[in-house]
C-alpha cells in the first residue's frame, strides 16, 4: 500500500491534470454541474455492480471514475468562487467529527445501532425542517427509499420489537391484496402490492439484509440461468416459443443445480 505522501501526492496529480483538462480539451470545458449529473448517476450504477460481482479489478476502476467526477464538480465549483476541493474535505471532515461524538467527545456507545441512532439524532438537529425523513432523498428509487424511510424511524424507536412480528403484518397484507383481487377493485390492487412490498422490505431489513442488493442478486442468478436454457434450446436446435413450459422447466433445473455446485 501506498504511504500518506504517495497518496497525497498521486491526488495532487489528479488536481493538476483536471486544471490542464478544463484549458484544454474542448470536451471537459463544456461540462457542467447539470451536464455531468447523469453520467455521475452511471458510475455509481457501474460500481454497484462491480461490487456485486466481487470484481476487485473493476471496482478500483469505478471509484477511480467516481473520484473523477468527485474533483470535476470542485474544479468547476472553484471556478464559480463557491467552493473547491478543500471547501469539501474540509465540510466532511467536520461533519464526520460532529457525527462521531463517540470516537472524537465522551459519547459512550455499546453497539453499531447505537451509532445509527445518534447519527439519526444529529441529522435531524441538523435539518432545516426538523424531520426524521427529512434527508430521504425524492429521486432514489422506490425500494431504496422505502428501506431508508424504515432505517430512520427504527432509529426514533418506530419499529418492532421482534423481526418475528413482521410476518403477522405481511400474512395481513397478502390477505388483503387477495382480497381486493377476489373483489376485482383494480383501483386498490396497486396500493394493497405496495404495502406488501414495503412489509416485505420492512422484514428484510429487520434481519439484516439490504433488499436492493437482494433482489438484484436473484436477477443476475435469474439472467444466468435463463441465458443458460437459451443456449441449452439453442444446441437442441428448438425454439423457446415452440417448447412446453415442462421441457423448459427440466432444463430450468438443470441451470439451477450448476449454481449449487
Amino acid at each position: 500500500m501506498n504511504s500518506r505522501a504517495e497518496q497525497l501526492k498521486a491526488l495532487e496529480k489528479l488536481l493538476d491534470i483536471m486544471d490542464e483538462l478544463r484549458s484544454k480539451c474542448p470536451w471537459d470545458r463544456e461540462q457542467t454541474f447539470e451536464s455531468l449529473r447523469n453520467l455521475t448517476i452511471e458510475e455509481t450504477h457501474e460500481l454497484a455492480d462491480s461490487i456485486l460481482k466481487q470484481d476487485i479489478t473493476g471496482i478500483r476502476k469505478e471509484l477511480g471514475d467516481l473520484l473523477l467526477h468527485i474533483i470535476f464538480y470542485a474544479k468547476i465549483g472553484s471556478e464559480k468562487g463557491i467552493f473547491d476541493i478543500a471547501d469539501i474535505a474540509d465540510s466532511l471532515s467536520k461533519k464526520l467529527i460532529f457525527r462521531h461524538p463517540h470516537v472524537f467527545s465522551d459519547v459512550k456507545v455499546n453497539n453499531a445501532t447505537e451509532v445509527k441512532e445518534n447519527w439519526e439524532e444529529i441529522k435531524m438537529k441538523e435539518s432545516t425542517n426538523h424531520s426524521v425523513l427529512g434527508g430521504v432523498p425524492e429521486s432514489l428509487p422506490a425500494m431504496i427509499k422505502a428501506n431508508r424511510i424504515q432505517e430512520k424511524v427504527r432509529a426514533v424507536g418506530f419499529d418492532w420489537e421482534q423481526p418475528g412480528q413482521i410476518w403477522k403484518k405481511i400474512e395481513e397484507e397478502i390477505n388483503e391484496l387477495a382480497e381486493v383481487i377476489q373483489k376485482g377493485e383494480k383501483d386498490r390492487i396497486e396500493d394493497e402490492f405496495g404495502d406488501l412490498f414495503f412489509s416485505v422490505i420492512n422484514a428484510s431489513r429487520l434481519y439484516g439484509v439490504d433488499p436492493e442488493t437482494a433482489l438484484e442478486k436473484t436477477n443476475l442468478k435469474f439472467i444466468k440461468r435463463f441465458k443458460y436454457l437459451e443456449e441449452t434450446i439453442r444446441q437442441q436446435h428448438k425454439s423457446l416459443r415452440n417448447m412446453k413450459l415442462e421441457e423448459m422447466d427440466m432444463i430450468w433445473e438443470e441451470a439451477k443445480k450448476f449454481d449449487e455446485q
